[in-house]
């Protein structure tokens, strides 16, 4: 997995709830681990932008709920710090929901997407509508 250029603050764990920012028909993901997770012993695993984690949705389209999916996360709450120094923090919580080959399942993302996603998934840049 490619390292990132940005200090990522890990504002999520599992539990967190987390919309579903692409039109795959899932509204609502809860996330269940982190794939890849490396954490202290007996501590939860923190998720940030651009973390691949699994999660279990809990609302949308009916073929979906309940079940078990892959997702990358695209925005978070939390302030994460640019090389640059410029900090960037988003409104909403938010994933998109990928393959086991890493492409996307849907087709097109509502709102924003962070940089840090295009920089290490570089297939989900192509369906973003703004990358910031």
């Amino acid at each position: 997995m490619k390292g990132l250029s940005t200090r990522i603050s890990k504002g999520l764990v599992p539990g967190s709830v987390l919309t579903c920012a692409d039109n795959s028909g899932a509204k609502t993901l809860m996330i269940i681990n982190k794939i890849g997770k490396a954490g202290h012993r007996k501590r939860l695993a923190g998720c940030g932008i651009g973390d691949l984690v699994m999660a279990s949705v809990k609302s949308g389209n009916p073929a979906y709920i309940k079940k078990k999916v892959r997702a990358v996360i695209i925005r978070q709450k939390k302030d994460i710090r640019r090389a640059s120094g410029l900090r960037v923090r988003f409104e909403d919580n938010a994933a998109m929901l990928v393959s086991d080959a890493n492409l996307p399942i849907g087709t097109e993302v509502k709102g924003a997407m962070a940089r840090e996603v295009v920089e290490r998934y570089i297939k989900l840049a192509g369906i973003a509508s703004r990358v910031v």
